[in-house]
């Protein structure tokens, strides 16, 4: 069982007209979890007092015994009260990320936006702390591939999201994330338990064993190979999937090889650089993307 610290400390943020960004805390020492810049940029947020934001955010810390450590537990939902079940995306971070940091500038106003003109059908999206090790067990005791699997579809069912089941339909990942969502597409197909979408943001796929190396998150260049997506294209199925890149970003020619050999449903790539600067150009076609995608609740 997660250890749920919503009793402790937890952060709200709601995103009704006018009622601003709120925090909660309920008696304890530990304070509450700050209302931080990135969560703000996620949130489609510039200011600490919007008058006009939709959607609602909460970060909780929650017990992961794959990875041995308390870790956040972020959901963006499109409304404060969303239906039970709530179709879910897993978003994962990139490369010395956060849960916090994991959904690129305005993703949930885009988001709660579309779902409130009923322009895509309603969904959420969660995320979790990683570590930076691309989303596999690189160190013992610490999985964040396990966590994904077994752990991550347990909190959301608790919380009433995810279905029966628990499990996202689709995942959203960014340059590492990019990387672990193939990876984690691939064991999801593994158990029987397929992916609806996949979205992609410059995912970090590398060409060559030294500049991987450089990352420390491989013990060596076979253990690289035996997750390395560019070597198991076929590994995740016919998952329908989006890539969106930017033409100066340094994965760019990953993301060329792989749009070559899969042809993805959605292959996208316009000037810009690596980060927040180029994705948050993008978040309106991936949400699209992952609206097309949702499965009937």
């Amino acid at each position: 069982m997660d250890r749920l610290r919503f009793s402790r400390r937890s952060l709200l943020i709601a995103g009704a007209s006018g009622l601003g960004v709120a925090a909660f805390t309920a008696g304890t020492a530990t304070g509450v979890l700050p209302v931080d810049e990135a969560v703000q940029r996620a949130l489609g947020v510039t200011s600490s007092t919007p008058v006009s934001q939709l959607g609602f955010a909460r970060v909780e810390r929650v017990w992961s015994a794959a990875r041995g450590r308390e870790v956040d537990f972020v959901t963006l939902l499109p409304s404060k009260s969303p239906p039970r079940d709530l179709p879910m995306v897993l978003v994962l971070h990139g490369l010395h990320g956060r849960a916090r940091t994991a959904a690129p500038t305005g993703t949930l106003n885009e988001l709660a936006g579309r779902v409130a003109r009923r322009s895509v059908p309603p969904f959420g999206l969660v995320a979790v702390d990683g570590g930076d090790n691309y989303w596999h067990q690189h160190h013992p005791g610490d999985d964040p591939m396990r966590m994904l699997l077994d752990e991550v579809p347990q909190w959301l069912r608790r919380r009433g999201l995810g279905g029966a089941a628990g499990r996202p339909f689709a995942v959203l990942g960014m340059s590492m994330g990019g990387f672990g969502g193939l990876l984690y597409a691939r064991r999801r197909a593994e158990r029987r338990q397929p992916l609806d979408a996949l979205a992609l943001l410059a995912p970090a796929l590398i060409l060559s064993w030294p500049e991987m190396a450089k990352r420390g998150a491989f013990r060596d260049a076979a253990d690289w190979a035996s997750m390395d997506p560019l070597k198991h294209l076929t590994a995740t199925g016919s998952v329908p999937t989006g890539v969106w890149c930017g033409t100066e970003d340094p994965f760019i020619e990953g993301v060329r090889k792989f749009i070559a050999a899969t042809h993805p449903a959605v292959a996208f790539t316009a000037r810009g650089k690596h980060g927040d600067s180029f994705n948050r150009t993008v978040v309106p076609s991936v949400i699209g993307f992952l609206g097309r995608h949702v499965p009937l609740v």
